[in-house]
């Protein structure tokens, strides 16, 4: 069956909403979850609050749209392709407050128990070791896919808090023997075709500050762009979340048992071993950006809503804990 969404309800949502105080929107709504772009919600009642809305407010031009939803479509059939079992997904778009359209990625609602980052506070270590080592084959999958390819390549985002733990059972936090896993973040579809990236980075920069736009663009984009496609890279990232969820005394297991993993379940990768030190390192760069990234960003929803009045379409977090 298909999943089904109410646009009506979604144009009602648009309309009504605040970006700045978005639970005290006048439609029912809940705040899932943040990333850097996009904000994830449960919207309504019944039926439509088991549907995960990720919002979109980054698009000018239908035929954006239509790029967009593409390349969505074809990097969700190629994760399955490659293995990786996916929630039910589909898309709709409406109109924002000032006509430019806002794309909804709608996604089937999870217990929130069963994401991985809540996963990791509720079980063992040893199982949080299982828990990582099954990411890490999951994740193999698609490398496994990119060394069959001349042509097209797929990169992919492991962090923790895009997977789910199917069957999960938060009354009784053990993980199954065989241990089965959804992976949730398909919004940024990494494919690349004959070493061209066909996702327009361009479009993640709109929800960036103006006048930071140029320097990001110098410095950062193509490292975030270019991250994903490198197994080790996610690897890091993935453990370096460790830190971000307050838990770093779980990391010298951790990257003992992905030094394992990469020596003796996929040796012909080539990886070289993980370091604790590294590891800490990336997490410290890469907190320090975003922290500062999103201080800028709330520095220009001020400008944009105080001082110039052309509104502000992102929802942002308040403070994150790194």
């Amino acid at each position: 069956m298909d999943l089904e969404i109410d646009r009506d309800l979604l144009s009602e949502f648009e309309l009504q909403l605040d970006p700045k105080h978005p639970e005290a929107c006048a439609v029912p709504t809940k705040v899932l979850g943040y990333g850097e772009i996009s904000t994830v919600f449960e919207i309504g009642t019944g039926a439509q609050a088991q549907v995960a809305y990720k919002r979109m407010p980054i698009f000018e031009t239908e035929s954006e749209l239509d790029g967009y939803r593409w390349i969505f479509k074809e990097y969700n059939k190629l994760l399955a392709d490659v293995g990786l079992t996916l929630p039910r997904s589909t898309n709709g778009t409406v109109p924002g407050c000032d006509g430019s359209p806002v794309m909804f990625l709608a996604q089937d609602r999870l217990d929130p128990a069963s994401i991985g980052n809540s996963v990791i506070h509720a079980v063992s270590a040893a199982d949080t070791v299982r828990l990582i080592t099954a990411v890490l084959g999951e994740l193999s999958k698609v490398w496994d896919f990119n060394a069959q390819q001349d042509e097209v390549e797929l990169g992919i985002d492991g962090q923790i808090s895009n997977w789910a733990v199917g069957g999960f059972d938060a009354g009784d936090p053990r993980l199954e023997e065989k241990i089965e896993l959804l992976y949730l973040d398909t919004s940024t579809p990494f494919i690349r075709v004959g070493g061209e990236e066909q996702l327009d980075p361009e479009l993640f920069l709109r929800s960036a500050p103006s006048f930071l736009v140029w320097i990001l663009r110098m410095l950062f984009l193509e490292d975030v762009m270019t991250r994903y496609y490198d197994f080790r890279l996610v690897a890091i990232d993935l453990i370096a979340n460790f830190y971000k969820e307050q838990l770093p005394g779980q990391i010298p297991a951790l990257v003992a048992a992905a030094n394992d993993f990469f020596e003796r379940v996929v040796p012909s990768f080539g990886i070289e071993p993980l370091a604790e030190k590294e590891i800490k390192s990336y997490y410290r760069e890469d907190a320090v950006i975003w922290r500062l990234y999103l201080s800028m960003r709330k520095t220009d929803r001020f400008l944009r809503t105080t001082l110039t009045r052309k509104g502000y379409p992102f929802v942002l977090p308040g403070k994150i804990k790194r």
